[in-house]
């Protein structure tokens, strides 16, 4: 969903940038243990670069899970323009699709804390846009979030 919104931005003449955790963990943690101190660590220093583009201008799009509220909480602390977004889906349905393989190697036991499994998943209190990942198209949902964007006066 996050390039589908990159791509409906950029005809609209906004370049944001996406800031992707898969991405950004093989610089910042290259090999990452995803125990809570390094999710800490990992989404404080993903909030930072978010900041730093955003009050250089540059509109951000976080593409993570964010398994904890503390972490999309200091974001929406740090950045004015904050737009929280939930994909909320069924957990049996994220298994399902798992194009990474994550659930199947938490099931199997050579991944010990994914969200959802081992690790808790703290769902937002209040999100702006809540998204049914398993109703709602991306094309859609990339609407609705757009249709938030311009009522908050972001865009």
């Amino acid at each position: 969903m996050a390039a589908e919104l990159k791509k409906q931005l950029g005809w609209r003449g906004v370049d944001a940038a996406v800031l992707e955790s898969d991405a950004l963990r093989q610089v910042l943690t290259p090999q990452p243990r995803y125990d809570e101190a390094e999710r800490e660590i990992f989404y404080r220093q993903m909030v930072f670069i978010g900041a730093l583009l955003s009050r250089h201008g540059v509109p951000v799009i976080f593409d993570a899970t964010a398994n904890r509220r503390a972490y999309r909480d200091a974001a929406r602390r740090e950045i004015p323009n904050f737009l929280e977004v939930y994909v909320e889906c069924p957990l049996e349905l994220c298994m399902a699709r798992d194009p990474k393989r994550i659930y199947r190697q938490g099931r199997e036991g050579s991944a010990a804390t994914v969200p959802g499994l081992q690790a808790v998943y703290e769902p937002p209190e209040a999100p702006d846009v809540r998204v049914r990942g398993d109703r709602e198209a991306p094309e859609e949902a990339t609407r609705r979030i757009l249709e938030k964007l311009l009522e908050k006066g972001f865009l």
